[in-house]
């Protein structure tokens, strides 16, 4: 498989993801108050929403990949 080909599937498969649920959460750990021997911490969710059109464009872009793939291997 060449770099093109593989970057298309990446693509794919991320618009897929995309869709599919579309966003992903995180927790991200905060330090808040260092008070001597105690040390006081946070746990923060973050959502990351991925558009719609993100997920189409990521589709439409990597088939265009595939295909400009196999016609420039064909000639």
């Amino acid at each position: 498989m060449n770099g093109i080909r593989v970057l298309a599937i990446v693509l794919i498969v991320a618009g897929v993801l995309g869709l599919a649920y579309g966003g992903f959460t995180y927790t991200s750990r905060t330090r808040r108050a260092n008070i001597g021997p105690i040390e006081l911490a946070v746990a923060e969710k973050n959502t990351v929403n991925v558009p719609m059109w993100a997920g189409i464009g990521a589709i439409a872009v990597g088939g265009g990949l595939l295909f400009v793939g196999k016609k420039g291997r064909a000639a």
